[in-house]
């Protein structure tokens, strides 16, 4: 007898345990269970929209985004000074090429992977949108799966005089910034390390690789891969815009 009633304390104790763990637990306001699903479609939603702005003001038009980054950085954790740089980009290609139906959340999910919104290791942005210290990737030189580029700059943008390296926000390689950087920043030159000028810069070399559509799921992935051609880098931007267009941090 004594031993059935210790086998039941046994028994007893356990479920007991395990009924108020339940219990504490359905308690529980756990984030994760409370996280919306996000979105797996291509194209991404294009998100909060950005505003009218006049595209020819003088100074850095992206300032004029500050009311609309704002609520989205909150939410999204993304530099709101990062995120001005993507509206104004995607509200600059809108008023300029709007067959291109570029979205500003793609250019956050391109950065994201790219550079953690320009602040790679440490990096910070300033309010003109330049980065520092400038990010550099490694030197393509043909190792650890990487392509081979000689320099073609002589070392003058990425400092890197034998091999070419990705440079800035967005990273472009030398060559690619001499066809598509511009100036977005109105400080007169097209700096592949200001943010606003590398956003701009990717908006329209996206759009000339999608084949001038974003619209579609063939144009964005077409674009994407420019980037980087694996599909698991176009689902790891695809997941991250997706995840900015409900107002999600990822």
């Amino acid at each position: 007898m004594a031993r059935r009633r210790a086998g039941r304390r046994l028994v007893v104790a356990p479920l007991t345990l395990v009924v108020t763990a339940l219990a504490a637990s359905a308690c529980l306001d756990l984030p994760s269970l409370n996280r919306p699903d996000i979105p797996d479609g291509i194209p991404p939603g294009a998100g909060v929209p950005t505003p009218y702005i006049d595209i020819n003001a003088p100074g850095r038009t992206a300032d004029l985004l500050g009311e609309w980054a704002a609520p989205i950085a909150e939410s999204t954790r993304i530099p709101a000074i990062a995120l001005e740089a993507y509206g104004n980009a995607a509200e600059i290609q809108r008023q300029q090429h709007p067959e291109c139906g570029l979205a500003w959340t793609t250019l956050a999910g391109v950065a994201a992977v790219e550079s953690k919104h320009g602040t790679h290791r440490g990096t910070d942005i300033a309010a003109n949108g330049d980065t520092s210290p400038p990010i550099r990737g490694v030197a393509l030189d043909g190792t650890r799966g990487n392509m081979q580029i000689h320099d073609t700059d002589g070392g003058t943008m990425d400092g890197d005089s034998v091999h070419d390296r990705a440079m800035g926000p967005f990273q472009f390689i030398p060559e690619t910034w001499s066809r598509y950087g511009v100036d977005a920043n109105g400080d007169g030159r097209a700096d592949p390390d200001n943010i606003d000028d590398a956003a701009l810069s990717a908006a329209r070399y996206l759009c000339v690789s999608s084949g001038g559509d974003m619209t579609t799921p063939e144009g964005w992935e077409k674009a994407v891969k420019v980037y980087n051609n694996s599909t698991p880098y176009v689902l790891d931007v695809r997941d991250r815009a997706n995840a900015y267009s409900i107002n999600v941090r990822y």
